[in-house]
């Protein structure tokens, strides 16, 4: 995966979708669908590697953002 800034972790840890989404096109220049992409592999790679570090379930991870 392309380097991303560690802010980008933090926010996905915390469920702040939208800061990591701006986070991720700023950085790597590209088009939401794609941050969306890189948004969803590194969601899975942190919750593979780090799934300790999640306060919400799976099922109650964005629920509010797409409410």
């Amino acid at each position: 995966m392309e380097q991303l800034p560690e802010s980008v972790d933090r926010d996905i840890l915390e469920e702040r979708i939208i800061p990591a989404l701006k986070t991720i096109r700023e950085t790597l220049g590209c088009t939401l669908h794609q941050a969306l992409d890189v948004f969803a592999q590194r969601y899975e790679e942190l919750r593979r590697d780090r799934p300790d570090d999640f306060d919400l379930s799976r099922d109650e991870y964005g629920r509010d953002f797409y409410s």
